[in-house]
């Protein structure tokens, strides 16, 4: 597992269309006693190979067999192949901005033999607009600021269950204390932190019963 350095060509991982030349590697990790398997490339998150955030979330999805699945800003893939492995009965969906890693997660669907998923090209919900989820994973692009954060977390009630959970992974320097207290003052419900590791953590906030409350992210001073 490697660390997410900014790309040597300074062209942000979270661009519609990547500049940099296309240079596939392949990689391999195990999920559950079955090997997966993926292509990675230049230009998308996580280019090198599985970042420790991202397997941590992997690692806490807890996913049920018949749970809808959002993956939110899905990269190559890793989580939302790793979340419909164990939604076998039920239905993932995987948005990304950046064309390349949409392409790149459609391909890896189809090396892991998975039909009970979908990518799909979209900002923020736009791509789920009017859908609800069991889980809404995300391992969101911090580098583009706290209002964009903010506003992903936001808008994440309107499109869980009742019961539904928000999973998010980031780590101290990427403002996950500052994302943990906004989501136990204006989240969807109560918040925990699932695991810690290699200065990580991954956070869960489960949707309360009833109405999806309606959530305006506050002025945010910095960035993520």
């Amino acid at each position: 597992m490697t660390e997410e350095p900014e790309p040597a060509s300074g062209e942000p991982y979270f661009a519609e269309h990547p500049h940099s030349r296309p240079s596939p590697r392949e990689l391999r990790f195990l999920y559950r006693g079955e090997l997966l398997q993926f292509v990675i490339d230049r230009g998308v998150f996580s280019a090198r190979g599985l970042d420790p955030g991202t397997a941590l979330l992997i690692q806490n999805l807890g996913v049920q067999p018949r749970d809808r699945v959002l993956d939110l800003g899905c990269g190559w893939g890793a989580v939302g192949v790793a979340a419909a492995k164990s939604a076998r009965e039920g239905r993932v969906v995987m948005t990304e901005v950046n064309r390349r890693a949409a392409r790149l997660a459609q391909q890896n669907l189809d090396r892991n033999r998975v039909r009970n998923a979908e990518v799909r090209v979209g900002g923020f919900y736009d791509p789920v607009d009017g859908e609800s989820f069991d889980v809404i994973a995300t391992n969101p692009p911090y580098r583009v600021g706290r209002p964009h954060v903010l506003r992903l977390l936001a808008e994440a009630p309107a499109h869980l269950e009742p019961g539904g959970r928000l999973l998010l992974v980031g780590k101290g320097s990427q403002g996950i204390r500052y994302y943990q207290q906004w989501l136990e003052e204006h989240g969807p419900g109560p918040v925990r932190v699932l695991d810690r590791g290699s200065g990580y953590r991954v956070l869960e906030a489960r949707r309360s019963p009833g109405p999806a409350p309606g959530a305006s992210p506050p002025s945010a001073k910095g960035s993520a």
